[in-house]
């Protein structure tokens, strides 16, 4: 497992939560189905009241359906779920309240003047804290198992 790779994935956590959620709206959308979040607030009454509801989810025979687009589409939203899981999944792994604090300031993107500023320590403190957390995630062996199997998935997509 490669720092560098570690500290970018850490980095472009936010992104890849918008662009789930954009994927999400436009896959969706495409699919017929109205995006999750949308709607569903006024009460139905009569006959509409009594009608079976479909799920929220995309069943088989629409995944059959599904043209090469959105199919890639479809990959590239489970690929970036992947790496959100991954990050959030190392927060559990970093010990101490300061390292903790790196780190979720890490992942929300501020910059090392941010995040010293917010935890009261010099940049270079912070660039040291910085590479204790990815140093702490390096070593962990449950992470790095899952890593390697994200990068196998992405070789043999």
């Amino acid at each position: 497992m490669d720092r560098k790779e570690i500290e970018e994935i850490i980095s472009d956590y936010r992104l890849f939560k918008r662009e789930i959620e954009r994927l999400n709206d436009l896959i969706y959308g495409i699919a017929g189905v109205p995006s999750k979040g949308r709607g569903g607030l006024t009460a139905q009454y009569g006959e509409e009241a009594a009608m079976p509801k479909g799920s929220g989810g995309i069943s088989q025979s629409e995944l059959d359906r599904l043209d090469s687009r959105e199919r890639k589409l479809l990959k590239r939203m489970q690929a970036y779920q992947d790496k959100v899981d991954f990050v959030e999944a190392g927060e559990e792994y970093i010990e101490g309240p300061l390292h903790q604090i790196v780190y979720s300031c890490m992942m929300e993107g501020l910059s090392y003047r941010a995040i010293g500023k917010h935890a009261g320590v010099s940049r270079e403190q912070v660039r040291r804290l910085r590479d204790e957390v990815i140093s702490q995630m390096c070593q962990n062996g449950h992470l790095c198992r899952n890593w390697q199997y994200l990068k196998y998935q992405k070789q043999s997509v």
